[in-house]
């Protein structure tokens, strides 16, 4: 049985002194694909753009791309996103290849490769938020002993990774190194999906950072708040005999109806829901409010 969702993101900038020309990215529609269905998608922008283009970006993700070209002192953008996310039928985990095994097939060997391997290679190197480093193999080194499966030694890498490190939205920031992030052992979705890459890509192997949303429930007997979810973030592992295979580290556990993927990328800096360049505007710190609704919910009910 499938799950259906209302998803409303709203971001609203107050600048603390007028901008005069702004240009934006915008990744808040979800991505159509075998495991979701998206069934109503509105953006509105306050105020109104001098321009506006809907087009995919180079992972294949919806963009919006925004342009202003004239004085502004606030700037909101709000989407409601209506979706139906389909079973996922669950691998078999001790079905895959040795991990070595699927590291040696996207590797470079002088022979052609297929349109899914030259895919998955691209997610194989380091990226802006994603270092390859010794220390993430040493980290990992527990997880993938000779000739283990490869989606069970994953499996085991998210595991570690969410018994060993503290969710704590205060500890980081967008920018803080991942060689931080491991020596605190303090994080957030974000920062254990990065961490998870570079274990994974370090031992060159194909993964890539996915972006979206988790419902999230209520203590029991109390409302649904409405702007009380957040973005959340996960990992998915190439595997040469079984595709595509989503891990939550966060929350130690392979995504299934709760998750709504938005798109994916290298890291972070390719799905970002709203980044761009602005002339003026001095400080200015986003608001963001997010709401994950079940369809046959009511709205703080």
């Amino acid at each position: 049985m499938s799950a259906h969702y209302q998803i409303l993101h709203d971001t609203h900038y107050r600048y603390a002194s007028p901008v005069s020309l702004a240009q934006q990215l915008v990744h808040l529609w979800p991505r159509d694909c075998a495991w979701q269905r998206c069934q109503e998608r509105v953006l509105e922008v306050t105020p109104v753009p001098t321009r506006r283009r809907d087009e995919l970006d180079v992972f294949g993700n919806p963009l919006t791309r925004l342009g202003l070209e004239y004085q502004h002192d606030e700037l909101q953008v709000s989407t409601r996103v209506r979706i139906e996310v389909l079973p996922r039928k669950l691998p078999s985990l001790c079905a895959s290849p040795a991990w070595e095994q699927a590291r040696d097939a996207l590797a470079y060997s002088r022979r052609a490769l297929s349109p899914a391997f030259l895919e998955a290679s691209r997610y194989r190197f380091e990226s802006p938020f994603v270092r390859l480093k010794r220390r993430f193999v040493e980290f990992s080194e527990p997880c993938f002993g000779a000739g283990v499966p490869l989606l069970e030694a994953v499996r085991a890498l998210m595991e570690k990774i969410h018994r060993e490190f503290t969710f704590d939205a205060g500890a980081t920031q967008v920018a803080t190194p991942l060689v931080e992030v491991l020596a605190r052992r303090r994080g957030v979705c974000q920062d254990f999906a990065h961490l998870m890459l570079a274990c994974l890509r370090s031992r060159g192997l194909a993964a890539r950072y996915v972006s979206g949303y988790l419902l999230t429930r209520p203590p029991p007997g109390q409302a649904r708040l409405i702007g009380a979810d957040a973005s959340h973030a996960w990992v998915s592992v190439y595997c040469p005999t079984h595709g595509w295979v989503d891990f939550d580290p966060t929350n130690n556990l392979l995504p299934a109806l709760e998750h709504i993927t938005l798109g994916w990328g290298r890291d972070f800096a390719d799905v970002s829901p709203l980044r761009g360049v602005i002339l003026g505007g001095g400080s200015h710190d986003p608001e963001v409010r997010v709401t994950v609704l079940p369809v046959e919910d009511q709205l703080g009910g």
